[in-house]
């Protein structure tokens, strides 16, 4: 396969401006689009805030962050973005019907020698690779949010994803800076399958009165040295994101995974998270936790 040196972000949210920034830091000439004209000057706000952040803090070159925003170039549509892409990286929200839309146009677009990738955290990279021309170019790279910060790509390997495509990717990803762990397709892969599980047991202990919700962060920090409790992750990722990811795996995986009722009607009431400026805590504008439990 030709060298990866044109890559194309499809979505604008904190994943796809993520991808964005980490690719076009890494050299690659970065193209990030998004059916939202707001959505990339907001993304492009915020990858040039963290480049400059970065930058103060000492772990990234001021001549790197001014090449990466140059690298970095805004697309309101999508033909334009692909059509010389070597690699496509699908950024959009988890619903494979609309992931499956996006990846028709692409490959209408996209030059055929073009890999093709999603960054579904639990849907079936086999099934979106079906709807496409080349199943054997197509894997799933899922990132972990801030993805400029997290350090792993969990890469999974479709029915008919072929060898050459994983080690290109992988080669991506640690020119990214990033460690890379190749899984067989499964639902929810190894994180998210892991992840939910005690995200979804934590509801359930609040939902019981078990423990309030700082003190089940604070427990699992630092009786199980994780860097974030279940609620700052739940809350960070988005509530609506992990009902639909619980929804998902209890389709397919059974019970195990049912969602509870807790965090079913947090989401119907739009407490999804700091986005909103509310879930399980409250966050100011910019995203600060100002209160402990929302009640």
């Amino acid at each position: 396969m030709s060298e990866i040196q044109r890559i194309a972000v499809l979505g604008a949210g904190t994943m796809g401006l993520g991808i964005a920034h980490v690719a076009a830091l890494a050299g690659y000439d970065t193209h990030l689009y998004d059916v939202v004209p707001e959505a990339l000057e907001g993304a492009e706000r915020r990858i040039h805030a963290n480049l400059d952040k970065g930058v103060e803090r000492g772990k990234v070159e001021a001549e790197q962050a001014a090449a990466a925003k140059e690298r970095l170039h805004l697309a309101r549509e999508l033909a334009p973005a692909v059509e010389a892409s070597d690699l496509v990286i699908e950024a959009a929200p988890e619903s494979i019907e609309l992931k499956i839309e996006i990846f028709g146009q692409v490959v209408a677009a996209c030059p055929e020698h073009a890999i093709l990738s999603s960054n579904t955290s639990s849907l079936s990279i086999t099934e979106m690779a079906a709807a496409t021309d080349r199943p054997e170019r197509f894997a799933g790279m899922h990132f972990f949010n801030p993805v400029h910060i997290m350090r792993l790509i969990e890469l999974v390997r479709g029915l008919e994803t072929a060898p050459e495509t994983i080690a290109t990717l992988q080669a991506v990803g640690e020119r990214m800076g990033k460690e890379v762990v190749t899984v067989n397709e499964s639902p929810g892969f190894v994180t998210s399958r892991i992840n939910v599980l005690i995200g979804n047991e934590a509801f359930r202990m609040l939902e019981a009165g078990v423990a309030s919700a700082e003190d089940i962060d604070k427990a699992l920090k630092l009786g199980l040295n994780h860097p974030m409790g279940p609620f700052e992750m739940a809350d960070l990722v988005g509530l609506d994101v992990r009902l639909s990811i619980l929804e998902y795996l209890h389709q397919t995986l059974g019970d195990t995974y049912r969602p509870t009722g807790l965090m079913e009607r947090y989401v119907k009431a739009g407490r999804l998270g700091r986005k909103t400026g509310r879930g399980v805590y409250r966050y100011d504008e910019s995203g600060r936790r100002i209160s402990e439990e929302g009640g």
